[in-house]
């Protein structure tokens, strides 16, 4: 905001009702109530606002508002003499604000101390008008004295108001705020007063600060803020009480106010590094978030704590145990910082306690009161997951522990106790017998299909000696049931018929039934399911109720999970059965042995696949997990011929176990080629910036907090602006170069805000207009009349489709011939959606005839937001189940190689490809890749890729897209086919 431009800290509702002439305005002003009153000056102060000023109205509210003694009415007119024009075209005071300067000494003066206070809260807002703010010094000063604090506090701020920007009209300030602090009571009007002295006399500041240095501690939380934030100030330079401002706020890290606590251990890190002082402050803040009930706020002080973390590592390690009471907080989104934070502080010589803990907490989720506890439970096993893995001492005590919940009803925890015992077991081959022993036991506990396939793989590929493939077997046939399948159920289905009749008996039954039904004819008409007509008898009846009976009758949990459709645990059981007696081949020398064995594997799989072909199963056995068992079955049956059999085994036995080695490597990769990323900082300097030399900075203390810098970095002041060419490319046109006005935008994303800067002139100028999602900014529109006629009520336009929304419309302005005028609009962001901003100007013309040019549309690309990220797989199917927007995309490119169209749409929607390199390596046809990309609004988006290649060359398939929004999965999708609309790769 340039500083001609009028200041206004109030924003007034604008009404849409017909805005009154200015006769109406003087007649409701001199003839109407305190109500009518009310209503006209706030009509006049819109107006004002407006640009409409209504110089011909102060003489009116001057004779016939301001004797009022209405306390609404009184501010409202504070409100119309913030915003009035004060000066005449000449620059001088008018005539008339003598006798406003008369009326606000009246009421500086004014017995009652509301609008005491009211008025010198006013002075504030006005405190730019030397001339205005003259005469009214000495009654400001009077109500220093004041017996009511409301009034005191109040003068105090219109003193340092006047101050600030005045000096000579009180010379002598400082000291006299400062008698006025040792003599004063009230706690509020003491910390105004100090905040006086900090910001415009901190050598005062300190004499006061030193005065009570003993009394710090019991004063009140506001002053001790202040206080804290002097301390701060006066560090930044080379200060000669750094050694007492450090005992004081370590006396401040004990006090019962949570903010001053806070604040006095993040400066003491900026005073010192200390580890004495680090580690108090550390333990400070780790207080704070136990004992702090707002979740917001234990999130910022875990934020801190990280941070000190970073810095500090192995002097607060020791706090790991004092971190991890924050797990008692109910929230889940704190529990997972604090673990976060717990995980990197753990080091050899904790972590047995850590582990501990986490085991007891592990146990207490499975309490029937425990809050959420499915989602703390999942925590747990990841954190403890990770924990192990990385320390292999604890690998052996916690994995027996873990795999307890393998049969847990919350299916995503005991995935993660798979996840965890499949890399445990690769990892650490000692504990492999012990865990496939543990496995193998806990087989009936199963509930989970997800589950079931977990761990016949890892049974599969892990159990190597004859007694545990002996046993394995065994157990298996304790799950699945009865062999073979189809034909138990059968017999159990004839037996459900009666009491266990023969045959013969049983088929007469029927035939009986059967005449029976016939001769009672038809019975009643159903309707279907699809709509037509059905007629049921009691024969059909109760044949459907005896199916239904045994399908809902008690069964083994594998052979449930069969029965229920689940043919894909069936496809890893004929997998796992094939390893298992390939093995024992390998190991055992009794012929015998080994065919009854191969005899038995390869009679489940066939009883799978007939059970799966029969009524009693819910779906059919699909086309995939048939093939894939009748080609275990297959190699089975050439087991014998000797030729076959070292292929068999390189394809079973070694190369699903490389492939997962190869898996972890990928994983261990990543995991580095991230952390090592998080630890370089990108610095992005100038020029012309200045050097800084690291060897003559000083090393004791953290960086210090300035929030004069904190302030600018949030406001964009300290960003690294774009050279001039570079925002050439990001230029759109808005009108035709024929149009009366011309018109171009420029439009810019910087962090969470959209630059949009235009311009309207007959030459290529430019304005800017700010868009954001967090605090809306705003930059100059400058329009220019290069034309030889005045633009009348010219106005600037915009309106907005998508998630946009216009905070501040611009005024209306006229505009002399060849003048130029300077709008402000404002505009926020709500979702990583497309966004269109459309508009028109328009200005009265001849004759009052009104004038438009409209504005081409300006699309927001969403690409501006979305960045790639990375999530685990766990992760990426989780958010897959929950999100429900779904957008699929049909693939038809002419490019003829899978992985350069992968390649294609990650570039142009900004993901990052999921999938690892090895699964995508090789010569083939078919490719399947998961992406994933997240907005800098914290939006996740997720899209699988399905794609082949035809016959001719082409690639065909789709592109599924899924996220929490409609409008991120419906942007991203429009990406990937308008790029498909070339024939050659899109260039972004």
């Amino acid at each position: 905001m340039s500083s001609s431009d009028p200041v206004c800290h109030t924003v007034v509702f604008e009404s849409s009702a017909e805005y009154p002439s200015a006769q109406e305005l003087r007649s409701g002003l001199e003839k109407g109530s305190d109500e009518v009153k009310i209503d006209t000056l706030r009509k006049i102060i819109i107006s004002t606002i407006n640009g409409n000023p209504q110089p011909t109205l102060m003489m009116p509210i001057i004779q016939y508002v301001m004797p009022s003694r209405n306390k609404q009415l009184k501010k409202l007119l504070h409100f119309y003499w913030e915003v009035c024009p004060k000066y005449d075209d000449n620059g001088k005071l008018k005539q008339e604000m003598i006798l406003v300067v008369n009326a606000i000494r009246n009421d500086l003066q004014h017995p009652n101390e509301y609008i005491r206070g009211a008025t010198l809260r006013f002075l504030q807002k006005i405190a730019k008008d030397a001339e205005l703010l003259e005469p009214l010094v000495p009654t400001c000063r009077s109500c220093l004295e004041h017996r009511h604090s409301y009034v005191r506090k109040n003068a105090v701020f219109a003193v340092y108001s006047i101050y600030r920007e005045f000096e000579h009209l009180i010379p002598d300030a400082p000291e006299l705020m400062y008698t006025f602090l040792v003599a004063e009571t009230d706690s509020t009007c003491k910390r105004n007063a100090f905040v006086f002295l900090a910001h415009c006399s901190m050598q005062k500041a300190v004499e006061y600060v030193l005065s009570i240095y003993d009394t710090i501690p019991s004063l009140d939380e506001a002053l001790q803020m202040s206080i804290i934030e002097v301390i701060r100030l006066d560090c930044k330079n080379d200060s000669a009480h750094r050694a007492r401002w450090i005992r004081c706020i370590l006396e401040l890290l004990n006090v019962s106010s949570h903010a001053v606590k806070y604040e006095a251990a993040t400066t003491l890190t900026t005073l010192t590094q200390n580890p004495a002082a680090v580690k108090a402050a550390a333990a400070c803040l780790i207080s704070l978030v136990v004992k702090e009930s707002d979740n917001n706020v234990k999130l910022i002080v875990l934020d801190r704590i990280e941070n000190l973390r970073s810095k500090h590592g192995p002097v607060i390690d020791g706090l790991v145990m004092d971190l991890l009471q924050v797990l008692s907080s109910a929230d889940i989104e704190v529990r997972r910082k604090a673990m976060s934070i717990v995980l990197n502080m753990t080091s050899s010589r904790n972590v047995e306690e850590v582990v501990l803990f986490l085991k007891k907490q592990l146990q207490r989720t499975q309490e029937a009161d425990f809050e959420k506890a499915p989602e703390y439970r999942q925590l747990l096993i990841q954190s403890i997951h990770v924990t192990a893995i990385k320390f292999s001492e604890v690998a052996a005590s916690v994995v027996h522990a873990l795999m307890e919940f393998l049969g847990d009803t919350n299916n995503p925890s005991a995935l993660d106790v798979v996840a965890f015992v499949r890399e445990v077991v690769e990892k650490f081959p000692a504990l492999r017998a012990s865990i496939c022993d543990k496995l193998i036991s806990t087989l009936p506990e199963i509930k989970s299909g997800k589950v079931f396939r977990g761990i016949l793989w890892i049974i599969g590929e892990y159990v190597e000696t004859l007694p545990a493939i002996t046993e394995t077997m065994r157990e298996i046939r304790k799950v699945l049931g009865e062999i073979p399948i189809l034909a138990s159920e059968q017999r159990l289905l004839d037996e459900a018929g009666g009491d266990g009749p023969t045959n013969d008996q049983e088929g007469e039954s029927k035939e009986k039934e059967k005449e029976k039904a016939k001769a009672e004819g038809a019975g009643r008409p159903r309707v279907l399911a699809d709509g037509t007509y059905a007629t049921e008898t009691a024969f059909t009846s109760a044949a459907v109720a005896r199916l239904e009976a045994v399908k809902a009758a008690a069964k083994p949990p594998l052979r449930t999970l069969l029965l229920g459709g689940d043919f894909f645990t069936g496809s890893v059981l004929a997998s796992a059965l094939t390893k298992l007696v390939l093995r024992f081949a390998d190991l055992s020398s009794d012929t015998t042995a080994s065919n009854a064995l191969k005899a038995e594997a390869m009679l489940i799989m066939t009883s799978v696949i007939r059970v799966g072909q029969s009524k009693f199963v819910t779906i059919q056995i699909d086309e995939d997990s048939n093939e894939r068992i009748m080609n275990c079955i297959q190699t089975l049956s050439e087991l014998d011929v000797e030729e076959q059999r070292p292929v068999l085994k390189e394809v079973f036995l070694d190369d699903t176990k490389k492939a997962f080695e190869k898996m972890l490597g990928a994983q261990e990769k990543r995991a580095a080629e991230k952390k090592e990323a998080e630890s370089k900082k990108a610095a992005i300097v100038q020029v012309d910036d200045l050097l800084t030399f690291r060897q003559f900075s000083k090393k004791t203390a953290d960086d210090a907090i300035d929030y004069d810098e904190d302030v600018g970095r949030a406001t964009g002041a300290a960003e690294v602006q774009e050279d001039f060419m570079s925002n050439l490319s990001r230029i759109t046109q808005l009108t035709g170069f024929s149009d009366p006005i011309y018109a171009e935008a420029l439009v810019k994303m910087q962090g969470f805000d959209i630059m949009l800067g235009s311009s309207l002139s007959l030459s290529l100028l430019s304005f800017p207009i700010r868009i954001s999602k967090l605090t809306p900014h705003t930059k100059d529109v400058l329009l220019v009349n290069q034309s030889s006629n005045t633009l009348q009520n010219l106005c600037l336009d915009f309106a907005t489709l998508g998630d946009l929304k216009i905070v501040e419309r611009p005024s209306v302005y006229t505009i002399a011939p060849h003048g130029f005028q300077s709008i402000k609009a404002t505009i926020k962001v709500s979702s990583t959606e497309t966004g269109v901003i459309f508009g028109s100007i328009l200005w009265e013309g001849p004759n009052l005839s009104e004038q438009c040019v409209i504005l081409n549309d300006i699309h927001i690309d969403i690409m501006d937001y979305i960045k790639p990220a990375y999530c685990n797989e766990a992760q990426f199917r989780s958010m897959w189940t929950e999100f429900e927007w779904e957008n699929r995309v049909n693939v038809n490119s002419s490019l003829s190689d899978p992985r350069e169209y992968l390649q294609q749409v990650m570039k142009v929607t900004n993901m990052s490809c999921l999938t690892p390199d090895g699964a995508l390596s090789g010569d083939c046809d078919f490719l399947s890749a998961n992406m994933y990309a997240r907005s800098l609004f914290g939006e996740d988006a997720l899209a699988n890729l399905s794609i082949e290649r035809t016959e001719k060359g082409s690639i065909t398939g789709h592109v599924r897209i899924r996220s929490k929004t409609q409008g991120i999965a419906l942007s991203l999708g429009d990406k990937i086919t308008m790029a498909q609309k070339d024939s050659k790769p899109l260039s972004v």
